[in-house]
């Protein structure tokens, strides 16, 4: 059963939440202060965790900084306002979704079970056809490992998905909006600029290697020759 942390100072929405949650299969601890869900996170193993923006000690987005220097755990930001700005924002900071207040329970829940598909959608049986070898950087489907130049480089469940996504077919040219429907399976509320931003952090995590190409109007590609398997 995956364990979700809920880390919201508004009391009255945990208890709800907790029901909703475990009609769906899920258990969901909470935590009113971003301490508190830190301490909760380090002590036990959980599969998600949903961090509001407007919380005390210090807002979702140093929470979500915080929680990135030590766990690639999927995150789902809660916006109050659903400004494009505080998406934009959660997204650059690693976060894997967002879902604006007020929210329906169920869609919350939708989101959450997106991810924690595409985390748990290990290939059916190991062998080299998961091994998606190039010059410089090597990606291990079933481990959900990715090595650089040798190196291991931490990534978020999203930005993995989408690095296996352009690996699958290099060169292949995947637009903005077909990468959304890829990754999160649904087409609700498109948000391209996501895409731009995700793009961008695997980027940096991936130097020195250039290896995202972008195609102006068109989308991204990845361009690099592929070796064998050492």
């Amino acid at each position: 059963m995956p364990r979700i942390l809920l880390i919201d100072d508004d009391e009255h929405l945990a208890a709800p939440l907790t029901t909703y949650f475990a009609r769906f299969g899920c258990t969901l601890e909470s935590a009113v202060r971003p301490s508190e869900g830190l301490a909760k996170l380090r002590a036990g193993q959980f599969d998600a965790a949903i961090l509001d923006v407007m919380l005390p000690e210090m807002d979702g987005f140093a929470l979500c900084r915080e929680i990135r220097k030590e766990s690639d755990i999927p995150i789902v930001m809660l916006t109050a306002r659903g400004e494009v700005m505080d998406r934009v924002v959660g997204l650059e900071l690693g976060a894997d979704d967002y879902v604006p207040k007020p929210f329906e329970p169920r869609e919350l829940v939708a989101r959450v079970q997106t991810i924690l598909r595409r985390q748990r959608s290990a290939p059916p049986a190991a062998s080299s056809a998961q091994q998606r070898v190039f010059d410089g950087l090597s990606i291990d489907l079933d481990r959900r490992q990715v090595l650089r130049q040798g190196e291991r480089v931490e990534l978020t469940g999203t930005e993995f998905e989408l690095l296996a996504l352009l690996a699958a077919e290099p060169g292949k040219v995947f637009s903005r909006d077909d990468i959304l429907n890829r990754l999160r399976g649904h087409e609700a509320e498109l948000y391209t600029r996501a895409v731009d931003i995700v793009v961008s952090r695997l980027r940096k995590k991936l130097e020195p290697l250039d290896c995202i190409k972008t195609l102006r109007n068109a989308g991204y590609a990845l361009a690099v020759a592929r070796s064998e398997p050492a």
